[in-house]
Parts: structure tokens; C-alpha cells; sequence
């Protein structure tokens, strides 16, 4: 029956086949799963806030001390470095307040709240997050480790091409050539490490122009001592950061409401009484005039206009922890108006009072509120820091889960807000570094000029990415995106060529700091995407092990053994390097695969999908762990409970599918006719996934990924030894154990102990490699494989029950 199957099956019923296939699985996926209440919570958090009032106002007002903290400092030092030398005329304040009005309009209103934070993944901004919308809708991700279950997810969302559309040439164009996609993965890095610059920069300038206003009314004092004292500040912010924005958010909101009150106030307090004509300055007639007057002066000037845009692109990193009406409320509506109000009033002093621009903000403060308004100066500049740090743990989370960053420590610190986290390793990282530049300017104009550098450079990936994300996620219509694309480019080129001129004058800064991190980030990737490739081309031949029979030719100890592995298909070369050194494996072998997908999370239902390799005498099955870029392992979690359950779960399911049989002599073994319906797709699926694998390989990747996905529920009842049978199999089973169920035979291993065996991997240059590659690989690599936190930690894995298999890749 199956020989005549085999030789008359018709593309129709593949179709026919391939439809029962999708339909088991999805059934599968629907019956007996765990179900976390927590979870779906988390899931659906933002869609929930937005339609409680209260809950919107409440994140509004706590969106305050996280989000724009750093945005509402900007009056503090935006007109000094816009004047380092000097006002030589009244009407330059004039043409300044209106380059400000504009800038201030144009970038964080238009284009970021009401445009490029619609661009986020479920919640999730950042350069990276972008990156995984494009990933989703097109297949530019260097590691090719995604499969088409993965876009069964419910959080997998994404969307068709019409043929001949501009998305469909842009997703064309984008596959086309691998450079593009390294391009684009760079272009990508390059925002992050600038965003992690900004970590940096940002409470370094924000606190030393906060604690610098306490010379207004001493001038005699020493720098030194502003600069202790900043440092101080400093250690106290980074040591707070562990509490969790959440409780830190709350004590930091009222602060920055205290702020935004006093400079709303006090503008309108120096606009009525030192000069009301500066609301002109709303024309911008008076940008002409001013470029007119002051010539190639007022085009580096922008430099320092700049800086009262700075905290934007953290408000875009930002948006995780709230959801994206609050901050839209809470900036039109409140922050725009006060930050408007300060500027207009500073400029108002200043008209009268060139010779104060120094220290313009303090200065134009009335005496009576001077010590009030220094201390919540300092407060919010605190808070201003946080929202960078915030942000830089989030897209230092998700450079993680994109392979792009040494695995560290993140802590999740809220149970009600799934994307509040810390990351104490980073946390020290940019203490110090803070610390460092703080002590070695010792002068805000400086750390003003690396700062507008930072900026800048991140809001030209930024536009870059949204041009794509337009095309293939918004599917705009080409005018509306070259327009977006020019406007913002335009904007931003301006401010770039003048921040050029001050890169000897500390624009040096962030380059240094962003050249470090994208090599750590770069030589990691490519590390990563090698390792893979390595295991891809050096997995076991599935027929191999199936040749071994069911004993697999060891001994077999009671006990579950979990063999992890980078491959969700396949038998990892972890495997045999296992077994020719040991000859012994327990009763029952799980393949165990944790990878991460360009999803915000993956929902706990749909975390683990399990598989079956081989027949069931083999007790040999394949579970894939899923995670997305925002999901944690969290100590509480019992990965190894959750695995173990699945694995029964699946069991249950697929004894419910199988046809009743009433002899012992009977098992489960492959389908014939179902492998061979869907042979020619299973080929086409490999090629697409592996198509740089040489041919022996991706037979051998065929063959695997045909066992793993046709064993799964498919199974049919056919004779161990039936010449009918795709493969022999020899009948070592004694009959007791036949006739034991499964699943309580796997309950028994589970009670015997679980083992996790895990590789402990040295990767090196091959002999011949060129010098960078032995540089990158064989010394920056090792270091950082070396002080990286360990799977097995990230896991949470008892150290009694970890088994280490030390092997050597060479790449």
C-alpha cells in the first residue's frame, strides 16, 4: 500500500496533505496547552491601558520622570553653547528663539510623537525594534534560524505584498545581495551605539549644568568642587537604578512636574517683564534673517539649537514603559508649552542682558525662587539622566535577542509593565563612563558638542530605517516617503554639517565610544552567525542515528537528558561528540533549542513546540524554545517544569490522533506517504533556509528536517519490521516495556533526574584566516565569550544538574 502511495501521489493531494499537516499542528497548538493569565495581561497591556482614562492619565503623568526628563533639561545649557563667544546683536537672540520654535515643532512633535512612534513593535522602540519589523517582512536577518511555524505566532504580525507594488521591489531589492543586509544590520548598530552614547553623555552634561548654577551666586568657587559634586550626583543616580523605573518613574514624576511648572512660569514671568516682543520670533522669517546676518557664525550656531531637540531620540527608546497616547498627551499638551514658555522667557532676559549668556537660565531667575529652582534643577536633571539609562537598557535587551550583544544580566523590575528592566552590568559600564567624561572636560560647551554628535547621528539612522519601514510595513505611497524622507534628512543634514566643525572640540567623544561598542557589537554577531553555520554544516546524518537502532547502540540510563543546540532542526554535532566520548544517554533524549524571534514575546502557550525524531521506541524528541526580543528568563520561572509539561502535553495529543491498535507488536514509526507528499516542499523550505550549505549537507539537512516535521502528529501505525516501512527497524524493546505507557514511563525518567547538557563551545580562527579575522576571533571573542554571562545562567539552570560538553569550532 505505501510502495503504491509512493508512486502515485499527485501534486493535488500534497496540497490535501500539507492541509492536514497546518491543521494538526494548529490543533495541537489549541489543546491542553498551559495558560498564563499573567502573560496574556503582559500581552495585551497596551491595548488595556488605553481604555481606562484614569490608568492613561496616571502613565501620562509617570511618563513625565522617565520619558521626557531629559528633553526638559535643555533650557539649562542650550543657549550658552549656542553663544559660546558671545551676543553681538539683540536680534540674533531673536533669530536662535526661532530656529528653537521650529526645531523644537518639526523633529520631537511632528516627526517623532505623531510619526515615528507609530513605527514600534507592540509598544517597543529603538532603532532595533525597527529592525525586527523589517525582519518580519522581509528576510534580511543574517541567521537563518526562523522557520514557517514561527509565523504562526499571534504576535507575528505582518503583512502581504501585492506583486509589482514598491514594497514588493523594496523586499526584492533588500534580498537580493547579502551586502545589503549586512548594510542594513550596520546602519542599525551604528544607532544603537550612539543611543548607548547617549547613555553617557547625557547625565554627564545634564547634571554639570544643573550643579554649575551654584557659581551664579558664588562665582569665586572652584569647577573642581561643581565637579566633585556632580560626580556624587552621579553614583547616587546609578545606584538607584536597581529599585526599577517603576518605583523610580514615580518618585522622579513629580519632580519633573515641579520642573516644567517653574520654567512654564518663569518664561512667562521674563517674557512680560523684560520684553514682549520676542514672540515674533514664531515667524520664521527671522531664521532667514538671522543666517543673513551672523553667515557661516550662524550655520555652526545650530550646533548648540540642537541641543534643545536632545532627549528625543530617548523618547522614541522610551516608549516600552508607556503606551504611546499618554506620551503623546503628556508632550503636546503639557512639555511642549512649558518648554516653549522657558525659551521664549530666557530669550526675552537675554534681549536685555547679552552679557549674561553664560548663565542665562539662572540669571534670569528672580532672586526670591533662586534656591528653590536650583535644587529642582538638580533633581531634574537626575531625572533627565534616567530617561537615557531607561532607554539604553531596552535597546541593550534587544541587541541580545538580535545576537548582537554579549549576553548580560536583566532584571525585570515590574510585575504589572513587562518592559520596565535593568541590566546591572550596563548600569556600571555607563557609570563609569559618565564619571570619566564629567572629571575630563569639567566644561558643559565640550561634553554640548560631543552630546549634539550623539544626537544627530541617531536621528539619521532613524529616518533611514522609517524610509523602509514606510515602504514595506506602511506600504505608503512613494511620494509621501520621499517627501518624509527628504524633509528629515534635510533638517538633519543641517545640523550635522554644523556639529562637524566641533568634532576636535569634543565631537571626538561619542565616535570613540560608538566605534568601541560596534566593534563588541559587530564581532559578536558575526561570531554568532558563524557558530551557527558551523553547526548547520557539522550536524549529525539523520539516517545515522536511525541506523543505530533503538538503543542507539549506548547504554541507556534512566533519566531525561536535555541536549541544547543552537539548530531547530537536525541532530547537533553535540550530539556524537556526546556519545563517541561517553558511550551512555538517558532513557529519554530532548533536543532543546532556545532561540529568539524578531518579536516583541512570544505568549506562554506558544512558547514551546515539540517534535517527535524517529519512532517511539526511541524516546528521542525535539523541543523549541521561543522567545521574543522583550521576553526574560525570569528566576521564578521553572523552564525546565514548563519543558517537561509541553512534552507530556504533546505526548496526550498525539496518542489522541493515532488510529487504535490492539497489538503489542505494533509501533509508531514514519509516515512514508506522508515524508513523501511533502518532500519537494520540505526541499524547498531547506534551500530557502540553508542555500549556502554544500550539497552533502543539505541532503542531509533535507532528510532531517523531513523526519522532524512529518513524525510530529502524523504518525501512523505500521509493523516495527514491515518491509512497507521507509526504515528497518530491529525490535530491542522487551515486551514489558512495550507495553508500558509513554507517559508514564517519561514521569518515571522525570523522577530519576533530569540532566542539562549543554556545550561549553571554543570558537577560533582557522589556520590561514586573514589578521583581523584572528584578531576579532581569537582575542576580542574570547574575551567577551569569557566575561559574558553563561546560558546556563541565563537559563537558571542548578549548577548539580549541568553537564558541560567542552568542543572546539573553528570558523
Amino acid at each position: 500500500m505505501a510502495e503504491r502511495v509512493e508512486t502515485s501521489v499527485t501534486d493535488g493531494e500534497q496540497t490535501i496533505e500539507e492541509r492536514q499537516i497546518g491543521a494538526m499542528w494548529e490543533l495541537e497548538k489549541k489543546l491542553d496547552q498551559p495558560m498564563d493569565e499573567e502573560a496574556n495581561k503582559l500581552k495585551n497591556m497596551y491595548r488595556e491601558k488605553g481604555l481606562s482614562i484614569w490608568m492613561l492619565l496616571r502613565l501620562s503623568f509617570q511618563s513625565l520622570g522617565i520619558v521626557y526628563g531629559d528633553l526638559g533639561t535643555s533650557p539649562l545649557y542650550v543657549f550658552y553653547n549656542t553663544f559660546p563667544d558671545g551676543i553681538d546683536d539683540k536680534e540674533d537672540v531673536i533669530g536662535a528663539l526661532s530656529l528653537i520654535i521650529y526645531s523644537l515643532l518639526l523633529i520631537p512633535l511632528i516627526k517623532y510623537v505623531f510619526i515615528v512612534c507609530k513605527a514600534n513593535d507592540n509598544g517597543q522602540g529603538g532603532t532595533l525594534a525597527i529592525y525586527s519589523l523589517l525582519c518580519r517582512h522581509a528576510k534580511v536577518k543574517l541567521i537563518p534560524n526562523q522557520r514557517r511555524s514561527d509565523e504562526d505566532l499571534t504576535t507575528y504580525s505582518r503583512t502581504v505584498f501585492v506583486e509589482g507594488s514598491y514594497a514588493a521591489k523594496t523586499k526584492k531589492w533588500l534580498e537580493g545581495k547579502d551586502w545589503r543586509k549586512r548594510a542594513l544590520l550596520v546602519i542599525v548598530l551604528l544607532g544603537t551605539c550612539m543611543m548607548i552614547g547617549d547613555g553617557i553623555l547625557t547625565p554627564a552634561i545634564s547634571v554639570l549644568s544643573a550643579t554649575g548654577g551654584i557659581k551664579v551666586i558664588n562665582p569665586n568657587m572652584s569647577s573642581d568642587i561643581v565637579v566633585l559634586v556632580s560626580i556624587v550626583i552621579l553614583i547616587g543616580l546609578f545606584s538607584m537604578q536597581h529599585y526599577g523605573t517603576d518605583k523610580v518613574g514615580w518618585l522622579f514624576a513629580p519632580i519633573v512636574l515641579i520642573w516644567f511648572l517653574f520654567i512654564g512660569a518663569t518664561g512667562v514671568y521674563n517674557i512680560c517683564k523684560h520684553d514682549t516682543s520676542v514672540l515674533k520670533a514664531f515667524s520664521p522669517t527671522y531664521i532667514y534673517l538671522y543666517f543673513k546676518r551672523r553667515g557661516r557664525d550662524g550655520w555652526i550656531s545650530l550646533g548648540g539649537i540642537l541641543l534643545s531637540i536632545t532627549g528625543t531620540e530617548a523618547l522614541y527608546a522610551d516608549i516600552a514603559y508607556f503606551p504611546l497616547l499618554a506620551i503623546q498627551l503628556a508632550f503636546t499638551f503639557f512639555v511642549l508649552p512649558c518648554l516653549l514658555l522657558a525659551y521664549c522667557g530666557q530669550a526675552a532676559y537675554l534681549v536685555n542682558n547679552t552679557d549674561h549668556y553664560k548663565d542665562a537660565f539662572y540669571a534670569s531667575m528672580p532672586d526670591s525662587v533662586y534656591w528653590p529652582m536650583f535644587v529642582v534643577a538638580t533633581g531634574a536633571a537626575i531625572v533627565g539622566s534616567q530617561a537615557t539609562i531607561s532607554g539604553t537598557y531596552s535597546i541593550v535587551k534587544q541587541a541580545v535577542a538580535h545576537g548582537c550583544f554579549p549576553r548580560v544580566k536583566i532584571v525585570h523590575t515590574s510585575k504589572k509593565f513587562l518592559g520596565q528592566i535593568y541590566c546591572p552590568d550596563i548600569n556600571w559600564i555607563l557609570m563609569l563612563g559618565c564619571i570619566a567624561v564629567t572629571a575630563s572636560f569639567k566644561n558643559q560647551s565640550q561634553i554640548g558638542n560631543a552630546y549634539g554628535t550623539a544626537v544627530v547621528l541617531v536621528m539619521l539612522v532613524t529616518t533611514i530605517l522609517m524610509a523602509l519601514i514606510m515602504l514595506l510595513v506602511w506600504r505608503c505611497h512613494w511620494i509621501l516617503v520621499l517627501v518624509f524622507t527628504v524633509l528629515s534628512l534635510f533638517v538633519e543634514f543641517s545640523y550635522f554639517s554644523a556639529v562637524i566643525f566641533k568634532i576636535d572640540e569634543g565631537g571626538w567623544v561619542p565616535l570613540i565610544i560608538a566605534a568601541i561598542s560596534l566593534l563588541v557589537m559587530s564581532v559578536w554577531h558575526y561570531a554568532t552567525v558563524k557558530k551557527y553555520e558551523f553547526e548547520m554544516h557539522s550536524k549529525v546524518s539523520m539516517s545515522w542515528i536511525l541506523g543505530l537502532g533503538p538503543s542507539l547502540g549506548l547504554v541507556r540510563v534512566p533519566g531525561v537528558g536535555l541536549v541544547y543546540t543552537e539548530l531547530a532542526s537536525g541532530v547537533p554535532h553535540i550530539f556524537s561528540h556526546f556519545i563517541t566520548n561517553l558511550p551512555a544517554i538517558h532513557s529519554v533524549v530532548v533536543f532543546v533549542c532556545v532561540k529568539y524571534l524578531p518579536v516583541y514575546t512570544v505568549p506562554e502557550e506558544e512558547r514551546f513546540l515539540v517534535k517527535r525524531i524517529g519512532p517511539k521506541t526511541f524516546r528521542m524528541f525535539r523541543c523549541v524554545a521561543r522567545y521574543g526580543y522583550k521576553d526574560l528568563h525570569k528566576k521564578d520561572d521553572d523552564f525546565e517544569n514548563k519543558l517537561l509539561n509541553s512534552l507530556f502535553a504533546f505526548i496526550r495529543i498525539e496518542t489522541m490522533m493515532e488510529p487504535a491498535s490492539n497489538s503489542s507488536t505494533y509501533s509508531s514509526a514514519y509516515s512514508v506517504n506522508n515524508t513523501l507528499d511533502s518532500r519537494e516542499d520540505l526541499i524547498h523550505n531547506n534551500n530557502n533556509h540553508y542555500h549556502n550549505s554544500n550539497n552533502n549537507n543539505n541532503n542531509t539537512d533535507m532528510f532531517s528536517s523531513m523526519v522532524d516535521y512529518t513524525v510530529s502528529t502524523l504518525d501512523t501505525i505500521v509493523p516495527a519490521d514491515s518491509p512497507h516501512n521507509g526504515v528497518s527497524f530491529s525490535h530491542e524493546n522487551t515486551i514489558e516495556e512495550d507495553e508500558m505507557d509513554e507517559l508514564e514511563f517519561l514521569k518515571t525518567c522525570k523522577e530519576s533526574g533530569v540532566v542539562h547538557i549543554m556545550g561549553n563551545t571554543v570558537v577560533k580562527a582557522r589556520s590561514g584566516s586573514w589578521l583581523p579575522k584572528k584578531i576579532a576571533i581569537d582575542y576580542i571573542y574570547a574575551f567577551l565569550a569569557k566575561v559574558c554571562r553563561e546560558n546556563s545562567v541565563i537559563l537558571h539552570v542548578p549548577h548539580e544538574t549541568l553537564l558541560n560538553v567542552g568542543q572546539v569550532f573553528y570558523v
